[in-house]
């Protein structure tokens, strides 16, 4: 992954994550899935949501506004 990537979001519901990383593409903001869970069961890890650090700021604004 490039430089300057951070991780916004984390949850172990792969569609919570999905619907985070929709929702910040929505406003233009790049947002990326790292899937950490075992691939065998999907109970353990967890499924990260990355984005830009300069959008980090904006970013929680819109998580705020569609309270998730």
């Amino acid at each position: 992954m490039e430089k300057n990537w951070i991780k916004f979001f984390s949850s172990s519901d792969f569609y919570e994550s999905e619907i985070v990383k929709q929702v910040l593409c929505e406003h233009q903001i790049d947002a990326v899935l790292l899937n950490k869970q075992a691939s065998s069961h999907c109970d353990f890890g967890d499924v990260e949501v990355y984005i830009h650090q300069q959008d980090f700021g904006q970013a929680v604004e819109i998580m705020i506004l569609n309270q998730l």
